[in-house]
């Protein structure tokens, strides 16, 4: 199984509920919001939001009526697009044997799988919008 890193699980979430609030930036919601609606540390939320707004993907507003909100549509974020700022995206999935195991002559007898699993994987995470939210 594939997983990802604490901070890349709340990314998702976090962009996950501003999908479901998404309309051009009419709805503004506070890190603190998002927060409780997903059940996440808010000090976390609020560091994954400053990321993706200096990725272009959200923006925000302070004071008393501000917030944030997605700078895109949902259905032009791709989930890559907000795991690879919070995960090492050019590595696979470790060879059992070991990682200095494949690359280093006959590759395992899981490598060819192992490959397509995480090409797999990453054409998903690519193909993928917050749209699904």
């Amino acid at each position: 199984m594939v997983r990802f890193g604490k901070v890349a699980q709340i990314a998702i979430s976090a962009m996950s509920v501003l999908a479901e609030h998404y309309d051009a930036g009419g709805t503004k919601l506070t890190s603190g919001q998002i927060a409780r609606m997903r059940d996440l540390p808010r000090p976390i939320v609020a560091k994954v939001l400053t990321r993706m707004s200096a990725l272009g993907l959200v923006d925000g507003t302070r004071g008393r009526s501000g917030g944030y909100w997605l700078k895109r549509t949902p259905e032009s974020i791709s989930l890559w697009e907000i795991i690879s700022e919070f995960e090492r995206v050019d590595v696979g999935i470790m060879c059992p044997f070991g990682p200095n195991w494949c690359g280093n002559g006959e590759p395992c007898p899981m490598h060819d799988d192992l490959a397509r699993l995480t090409d797999e994987w990453r054409l998903y995470l690519e193909s993928t919008a917050l749209a699904v939210f």
